[in-house]
Formats: structure tokens, C-alpha cells, sequence
């Protein structure tokens, strides 16, 4: 198959050189039919991070000719196995744990809400946090035990990241539900690291930040409050789903769960954002909760969706051994809030070492305000590519896979702009827009 390649890309420096000369070597080497069984296998090296190991003695992860290793369980690789060297070097990153980092600081001021509001006859914190669980999931714990169905689009290779058919990088910290309810927990915070393929520009990561919650009620705890509410039940048999209930469960029961979920969420929100916080909500529909809603917020005269939240499936309940209780459950993403109330424009900013960078969130107390001061004056540089594709088995996240994999957080957006197919052949021709940058070049022309 020919190939015909046209670049117009931005970049600094002479690390841009290297990495066109990368990525067309990997283009030009692509089989006729596009499919592959495994990740590149790049000729240069990615610099593992920095961060903690959620198994301190566990080996960096790695891939080999015929397994994925991570700490230290070996997963055999399959038609399944997509994930790259360069997402496992952000395995066991921990951003959201490392003292001072934006997302810690955000996922600090979440707790210490949830720990002075909730807190027990005895002065202890209702709400347990969960903040070092191993990214490393089965598709099981990930979609099955969600309640997503086998067809469901969310599954798709292209969409996620695959050790193999029964094991993945968790694409949401949901995966981690069952096995806590299943535990004996009825109220608990969750923070984790999560992967999904994704497009690139400055608001989409292929790791990001998750925390969510969960509550769960019994009959008791739900109708203590309530006039006659020893006559009130949870449940009913013989009921029928409708846009507001589910079919096991009483109207009642769904209203005051409802209420307490918005008014938590609520306060929570205030609590970031300040007493004044506009909110509206909006339903929605997920997999695992009935009825669901998106949060939004109105800052700075947008209105921006800051959260998915809703009763979870009583099904998902019972599955997790605690049939007798029903709940809510909400999720937020940590680099979405930080970027909103630290000003961040970039989503790579997060992973950055730079110190200018770091030291700007070293703060006394975790309350004390900050807005992010840019750290270069420099604009940025644009470029095109464009190649011939075969009839089938490519996505777009395919070639996002490739630029990461050898450009790194040099590329700062790829956009498609435009699509042709040759009259006389089935290839297609896609014309890709990249916009990218070299931080590390702009510190050494600051610094020189």
C-alpha cells in the first residue's frame, strides 16, 4: 500500500525533528490491514515516573514480547492487549496523593467537607477514603458488575486500555463499587487514576483523576426523620420502572434518597466554590443509577458540568450483598474542578516537573486561594499530516495512541479537519491537524 505523508506541524525545538522521523517511521511500517496485536515497540525510551508505586516493592510495569507486566503480576498478552509503555510509565504516578499537587489539594478539600460534615456519635468521620486501590481491574469488575451491557459502546478496544480479554486499566473508579460495598462499607470516598483512549487537545488525557462517593441507607436511617416513618419501606413488590423510580423501590424512598444526594452534592460544591454558587441539574442516563442527574454550576458566566450522580441500581446492590439497603452514588473528575478553580488552561500541566509549575500549589493550608500563573510567553507552533488508511480496522484514537506514544506531551492537539477517499481505491486519505509545544524548550530559551 502506498503511503503519502504531508506535515505542517508546529513545534520548538530540534526534539520535533526526532519525533517526526519516529512517527513516520511507525506510520510507514503500519500493516496493509492496520491491525495490531500489541503496542509499538518504540526505539526510544520513556522516562517512568516519578511517583509512587501503589506496591512500594513492586517492579515498574513493562511490556515483553508476550505479556504485560504490572506490579508484579504478569498478564499474557492477547488480541485484546493495546495498552502502550508510554500509559504504563504513568501507572502508579498517584498525583492525587503526591502533598501539594493540585488534584491532591482538590481531593483534600473534598474529604475534609465530607469528614466535618458526617461525622459519628462518637466524633469519627462517617465517610472511610479509598485513595490507593490498584488501577489494574478485570473487565468483570469494570463493566459487568456497572451493569453495562456486553454491547454497550463504552467497551470498545478503541475506547480503552486492555492487558488482555479479562484484565484492564480501570476506565472509572466505579470498577471499584461492588468489592467495597461487598465489604461491609456503607458510606466511602474513592480516588483513583483511570485510563481511557481519547482524543488530544488541552482538555483530554489519556490518565486522569476520578473521586466519587457513596451512601447507603436502611429502612431505618432513611425513615428516622420522617413522620409515621415506620410505616414507610424501602421497597415494594410488584412495582414498574418510570422515569422517576425504579420498579423495586417506593416513590418515598427514591424522593428522600433523591434529596439527600442533591443537598450533599450541594453543599459540596459551595464548599469549593463559595455560598453564592449558582447550580442547576439535569437528568441523564447511566448504566448503574435510576434515576440519574448531571450537576452543573454557572462560574464565571458559563454553566459547566462538573459531575454525574444518581439512586443506584438496586441490582448493582443486591449483586454486592447488601439487598436491603439502597443508595446514591456520585463521580467527579479532579483535573476538571482543578483547572476550573486553579485556572489551569492545560490538562498536561498536571504531569508536569517543572518547579515553576509545582511550587505555585506548595500552600500553607489546603483553603488558601491560588490561580496559576502561565509559565511561557512563547506562542505555539502548527502542523498538518496527512496519510492514506486502509478500508478498515482504524480509529482515530489509534493514531492519538501513536502520536502520544513517540511525541509524549510534546503534541498538544490533534484535530481531524478533513476526509477523502480515492474513487478508484477503498483507502481513505484523513488530513490531521496538529497543534503542539516543547515545554522543556522554553525553559532552556528562558534560562538561557
Amino acid at each position: 500500500m502506498k503511503v503519502f505523508l504531508f506535515f505542517f506541524l508546529q513545534t520548538r525545538g530540534s526534539a520535533t525533528m526526532t519525533f517526526y522521523k519516529t512517527l513516520f517511521k511507525h506510520i510507514r511500517h503500519w500493516p496493509a490491514n492496520c491491525h495490531r496485536t500489541g503496542p509499538l515497540a518504540l526505539s526510544h525510551k520513556l522516562n517512568p515516573c516519578r511517583g509512587l508505586l501503589t506496591d512500594g516493592s513492586a517492579a515498574r510495569p513493562r511490556i515483553t514480547e508476550n505479556s504485560v507486566e504490572v506490579f508484579s503480576h504478569v498478564y499474557p498478552r492477547d488480541d485484546m492487549t493495546n495498552v502502550t509503555d508510554k500509559i504504563l510509565s504513568k501507572v502508579g504516578c498517584q498525583l492525587h496523593n503526591r502533598p501539594h499537587h493540585p488534584l491532591w489539594l482538590i481531593k483534600e478539600r473534598i474529604k475534609d467537607h465530607f469528614y466535618r460534615s458526617y461525622i459519628g456519635r462518637t466524633g469519627n468521620p462517617l465517610f472511610s477514603v479509598h485513595d490507593n486501590l490498584s488501577p489494574v481491574v478485570t473487565v468483570e469488575q469494570n463493566f459487568d458488575s456497572l451493569l453495562i451491557p456486553p454491547e454497550h459502546p463504552s467497551r470498545k478496544k478503541g475506547d480503552n486500555y486492555y492487558l488482555n480479554r479479562t484484565h484492564m486499566l480501570r476506565a472509572h473508579t466505579s470498577a471499584h463499587q461492588k468489592e467495597l460495598v461487598r465489604s461491609g462499607l456503607d458510606r466511602f470516598l474513592l480516588a483513583g487514576d483511570v485510563y481511557r483512549r481519547d482524543e488530544i487537545d488541552s482538555n483530554h488525557y489519556p490518565v486522569f483523576h476520578q473521586m466519587e462517593g457513596v451512601r447507603l441507607f436502611s429502612n431505618h436511617e432513611l425513615f428516622a426523620r420522617v413522620e409515621n416513618g415506620e410505616e414507610l419501606s424501602l421497597f415494594e413488590s410488584g412495582g414498574r420502572r418510570t422515569p422517576q423510580k425504579q420498579e423495586t423501590h417506593t416513590l418515598e424512598a427514591v424522593k428522600l434518597v433523591e434529596f439527600d444526594l442533591k443537598q450533599a452534592l450541594t453543599r459540596l460544591m459551595r464548599h469549593l466554590f463559595g455560598e453564592d454558587l449558582e447550580i442547576r441539574w439535569v437528568d441523564c442516563y447511566f448504566p448503574f443509577t435510576h434515576p440519574s442527574f448531571e450537576m452543573e454550576v454557572r462560574f464565571q458566566g458559563d454553566w459547566l458540568e462538573v459531575l454525574g450522580c444518581g439512586v443506584m441500581e438496586q441490582e448493582l446492590v443486591c449483586s454486592a450483598g447488601a439487598g436491603n439497603k439502597m443508595g446514591w452514588a456520585f463521580g467527579l473528575g479532579l483535573e476538571r474542578l482543578a483547572m476550573v478553580l486553579f485556572g489551569i488552561p492545560d490538562i498536561r500541566l498536571f504531569w508536569s516537573e517543572d518547579e515553576r509549575f509545582l511550587k505555585q500549589f506548595r500552600l500553607s493550608d489546603i483553603y488558601q486561594p491560588v490561580i496559576f500563573q502561565p509559565l511561557s510567553k512563547y506562542p505555539p507552533l502548527f502542523n498538518d499530516i496527512s496519510f492514506w488508511l486502509p478500508a478498515e480496522g482504524y480509529t482515530e484514537n489509534d493514531f492519538c495512541d501513536l502520536v502520544r506514544s513517540i511525541g509524549g506531551d510534546l503534541v498538544e492537539k490533534v484535530t481531524l479537519v478533513d476526509e477523502f477517499t480515492h474513487p478508484n481505491c477503498i483507502n481513505a486519505c484523513e488530513l490531521c491537524f496538529i497543534l503542539s509545544t516543547t515545554r522543556e524548550r522554553e525553559r532552556e530559551r528562558e534560562k538561557g
